[in-house]
């Protein structure tokens, strides 16, 4: 086991009971040290019950006054007598408490972080892409009583995914922008067509007259005659 069980609680736990830094809780919950600030100022985990580490064996009173007196040190888990057996991947389990909670999660990463594919969101809530889709579209059957609301301060992803998700997505977003300024080779080479020129007026027909048709004098030259 390489954190302990529940680790915001008792990250919580930790912040009510012992003097040691948000670093150091934070680094023993695998947590990220700002989820551990919101622990302190009650924006995350308000409605979560702390959970007594040393109640349970994986930390003792010395290891914490070891770190308590160092603030540098690091929180040591207790091992296990029995190994626990690692979690195969699979769906994120939601507690039923939470679930509510999760169109409220995708509404806030569409709009605050539209760079994230629906995989990424689905990943990150604990969800599935219809209802991601749903309310991208605005066609969510409870779209007016959604609020959107950090996942993290819902306690339904930790910071450290969320800032993973991000980096990744916006790595790729550049990547993509990147190829697509690129010209084709075929548009460079293409051969420049002509300018087509305007086509001549014909210049205006002439009368015709007596003495064009029959080669006759007009009648003034013929009475001079």
């Amino acid at each position: 086991m390489t954190q302990p069980l529940m680790p915001m609680a008792t990250a919580v736990w930790l912040v009510d009971n012992t003097a040691l830094t948000f670093k150091q809780i934070a680094e023993f919950c695998q947590l990220h040290e700002l989820e551990v600030q919101g622990v302190a100022d009650g924006t995350v985990g308000m409605n979560i019950v702390g959970q007594d580490p040393t109640a349970s064996g994986q930390l003792t009173w010395d290891e914490i006054n070891r770190c308590q007196a160092d603030a540098k040190a690091s929180l040591v888990l207790s091992e296990d007598d029995v190994k626990a057996v690692p979690r195969t991947k699979g769906p994120r389990y939601t507690p039923v408490s939470k679930r509510q909670d999760k169109p409220d999660a995708i509404a806030w990463l569409v709009r605050n972080h539209p760079e994230l594919s629906d995989l990424q969101i689905s990943r990150l809530v604990g969800t599935t892409k219809p209802t991601i889709s749903a309310i991208r579209e605005r066609s969510h059957w409870n779209i007016q009583n959604i609020k959107p609301q950090d996942p993290v301060g819902l306690g339904l992803c930790k910071q450290i995914e969320l800032d993973e998700a991000v980096r990744q997505a916006a790595a790729r977003r550049d990547k993509a922008a990147a190829k697509s300024g690129e010209a084709p080779a075929e548009a460079a080479e293409a051969p420049v067509e002509a300018p087509v020129e305007a086509p001549v007026e014909a210049a205006p027909e002439k009368e015709l007259t007596a003495a064009d048709v029959f080669g006759e004098a007009p009648a003034e030259d013929a009475d001079k005659e």
